[in-house]
């Protein structure tokens, strides 16, 4: 066991999802950040840091800290996190793989619906009186989701999540993965490993579900985007990076792919111009995990990540491999 540490957070969160550590010093800012400056000046006696996938901790920062034990990010993902200097100074860092699947693979289905049935741009046009929007037998069509084949770049927790919800419409399931999955999932989903040219090239919906690596930097861009039917519809609920907005603009543009729905950005929080003007794109600012009770499960988990550690049960940490 600990005595009482300072546990230091980047980002607001509620407190009453960290219950469990009203013993020890919480630093939780009043304001939704703290800045650069308020930091880096208290993280130099801080032992943990709890960090959001919104706030970036480079190694300049982590340098100020001379007690730091662990960094909890909150979230799946934690390339906000110069992984490299913890890694050599003995730093744990942890995440919440587990809280933001179910959320995630909702926002990433409703952004599929929303987009394949047009509801956000009609909405719009609706409320901007827009004299294109003619009520009428053949008017306004978008296509179904039923009897179409979903592609899943990303087979993981949420990937999974995703192709229940799809099953259950009635869509077929294709996959790639850096591995094949087991037989039995497999056969849970119905679904069909496929290199990624094949799944691109058959696909009527292209889901990114996989993890940010440099590896798959730009991993959709022009080139692969030529693959695609021009009646696919692109889906990104993983990373920004893993797509060249350049190149998905000019193919939205240009009808290579149909439509596109992007909850994530090449260079968040910026939004490049051209998206705002497509109304084959469907837009919303990073909330896959963005519900209350997604949130407080997250706060949970950072919670339980912190308290195994404290009592040293590291087995029962989401510990990243660095």
């Amino acid at each position: 066991m600990y005595p009482e540490m300072k546990i230091l957070f980047t980002t607001y969160l509620p407190e009453e999802g960290f219950a469990e550590l009203r013993e020890h010093k919480l630093i939780i800012p009043k304001t939704p950040y703290l800045n650069r400056e308020e930091l880096c000046e208290q993280i130099r006696d801080a032992e943990v840091l709890v960090a959001t996938f919104d706030y970036a901790v480079p190694a300049e920062v982590l340098a100020e800290a001379k007690s730091l034990k662990l960094v909890a990010n909150f979230g799946v993902g934690f390339n906000n996190i110069d992984v490299a200097y913890c890694k050599a100074h003995g730093i744990l860092v942890t995440n919440t793989p587990h809280t933001v699947t179910e959320p995630t693979a909702e926002h990433c289905f409703a952004l599929m619906h929303t987009l394949a049935h047009r509801t956000a741009e009609l909405d719009r046009k609706l409320r901007q009186k827009d004299p294109s929007i003619v009520f009428g037998v053949m008017n306004n069509l978008g296509v179904s989701l039923y009897g179409k084949q979903l592609g899943i770049i990303g087979m993981g927790r949420i990937g999974q999540a995703l192709a229940r919800r799809a099953v259950a419409a009635g869509m077929r399931i294709v996959y790639f993965n850096r591995h094949q999955l087991s037989a039995s999932i497999e056969e849970t989903y119905s679904a069909k490993y496929l290199s990624l040219d094949e799944l691109l090239r058959t696909s009527d919906y292209v889901s990114l579900n996989l993890p940010y690596t440099p590896e798959v930097h730009h991993l959709i861009n022009s080139e692969t985007l030529q693959k695609m039917k021009s009646t696919a519809l692109l889906i990104n609920t993983a990373r920004g990076a893993h797509v060249d907005e350049a190149a998905l603009i000019e193919a939205l543009q240009k009808g290579i792919i149909a439509g596109a729905a992007l909850d994530v950005f090449e260079h968040e929080p910026h939004i490049t111009e051209a998206l705002l003007g497509l109304d084959n794109v469907v837009l919303s600012p990073h909330i896959g995990t963005g519900t209350i009770d997604g949130r407080l499960d997250m706060c949970r988990n950072v919670e339980q990540n912190i308290s195994a550690f404290l009592d040293g049960n590291l087995d029962k940490m989401n510990i990243v491999k660095l």
